[in-house]
């Protein structure tokens, strides 16, 4: 397959002539091997069992060879941490190390890495990456805060952002359609409930239920359902509600496998807002996920089909909660390059709320409300103009990601920017 240079490469191509150690951490097949193989001079592969065993019994082993040294897999012997670290201690020399991981392990690095090795985060392919258009509106752009013009134009159209939310992101399935894509999102949810989470160290004694509580998270999509909702969702109704001490730990292991992939509540600095909320918005790591878990494909979620899972309170259409992952998905990708942090604004009740909220290292933000639809309203653009009174300069620049054919920005100044036209 012919390697797809990814948004993550251009961090790594800084980084890495500049320090001695970067980890790049993400889902299972989302491309950090392939990624990171392009660099190294010597590998471990530790999902390889014979090498392994070899570093299992001298952790120190993987310190031979020319570097840059890849240790793809590292969580299987989770010592390789400590050893790095320590290597990087007796010698800083840029370029020395890469390390992936698929899953936090299950007993964490007996030290942190911090000052030693710096962790990247890889996620699936963004709609730049996966070629549907050619951006012509740059988010590090939008992060600058100068009210830059934006312009162009595309003929990706709603169907297509739908074909885009069940094709996947995970570059092995990009190839893939119909039945055989199926099968390869089944298998992939399989694995997680069969091989991963044992190895995570949990035995599931009962893997409908597990799947019936992924399906939950699948639903919950771009909400800040309560735990009770979701696990109302996972027990279709059951009067004896199993203990939260029983659940726990489906979240925080697929969380340490990165298939939860939440965005956390702004808190911001300076005291804007009263009653600020303080849940996180779910999102699974790819979309496709969430809409096989649900069992919708594109025509059903054109068709307005809500799955199999209930949706919570207010969650609004599938489609449009799946479009809001997606993009979500995108931005956090091009976010991480243009180095800003990634949240969401909501004050308890639900009176306003802001879908994204990019925060750059000052304080400043960039207010993103996504849009299933071609055009903008003045309902669309309320909880932007909102927020630009509560931050007043503060609030670098506020955009409108929508369905529609062209960028431009409204009289008001808000950008309105199709998602394909949204790059790095």
């Amino acid at each position: 397959m012919k390697y797809i240079r990814r948004v993550v490469d251009e961090e790594l191509d800084e980084l890495l002539p500049a320090l001695p150690a970067l980890a790049l951490e993400g889902p299972r097949a989302v491309g950090k091997t392939a990624t990171a193989s392009r660099r190294a001079r010597t590998q471990r592969r530790l999902d390889d069992p014979a090498q392994l065993e070899i570093v299992r019994a001298d952790a120190r082993s993987i310190l031979r060879g020319e570097p840059p040294i890849l240790v793809d897999e590292w969580q299987r012997a989770p010592s390789t941490w400590d050893v790095v670290r320590r290597a990087v201690d007796e010698d800083a020399t840029p370029g020395r190390f890469l390390l992936t991981g698929s899953a936090a392990p299950v007993r964490g690095p007996t030290h942190s890495g911090a000052g030693r090795i710096v962790t990247l985060r890889m996620r699936p392919m963004t709609l730049s990456e996966r070629g549907l258009e050619s951006p012509s509106v740059s988010l590090a752009r939008l992060l600058e805060g100068a009210g830059l013009p934006v312009d162009g134009r595309t003929e990706v159209r709603l169907a297509d952002y739908a074909r885009e939310i069940v094709a996947s992101g995970f570059p092995g399935l990009r190839d893939l359609s119909g039945r055989a894509l199926r099968a390869q999102l089944d298998s992939y949810l399989h694995r997680i409930v069969d091989v991963d989470f044992e190895q995570q160290g949990h035995v599931v004694r009962d893997p409908a239920s597990l799947r019936r509580w992924m399906a939950a998270f699948a639903a919950a999509t771009a909400t800040t359902a309560s735990y009770e909702t979701i696990r109302d969702a996972a027990t279709g109704g059951r009067g004896d509600k199993p203990a939260r001490s029983t659940t726990l730990p489906y979240r925080e292991t697929l969380e340490q496998l990165w298939i939860l992939d939440q965005v956390p509540a702004w808190i911001p600095s300076r005291n804007y807002f009263s009653r600020l909320g303080s849940a996180p918005k779910h999102h699974l790591v790819d979309p496709a996920l969430a809409a096989r878990l649900l069992g919708v494909g594109e025509g059903a979620l054109v068709r307005g089909e809500q799955g199999r899972a209930p949706i919570p309170h207010g969650g609004g259409a599938l489609l449009g909660r799946l479009f809001e992952s997606l993009v979500t998905l995108c931005v956090r990708v091009y976010a991480q390059a243009a180095e800003a942090t990634v949240l969401h604004l909501r004050l308890r009740g639900g009176r306003h709320e802001v879908d994204l909220i990019l925060e750059r290292d000052d304080g400043r933000v960039l207010a993103i409300e996504v849009k299933l639809g071609g055009t903008v309203e003045e309902g669309d653009v309320e909880h932007l103009r909102w927020l630009e009174e509560q931050l007043g300069g503060a609030l670098l620049d506020a955009v409108v990601v929508n369905t529609g054919p062209g960028a431009y920005r409204r009289p008001d100044g808000i950008a309105v920017v199709p998602a394909a036209l949204l790059g790095p």
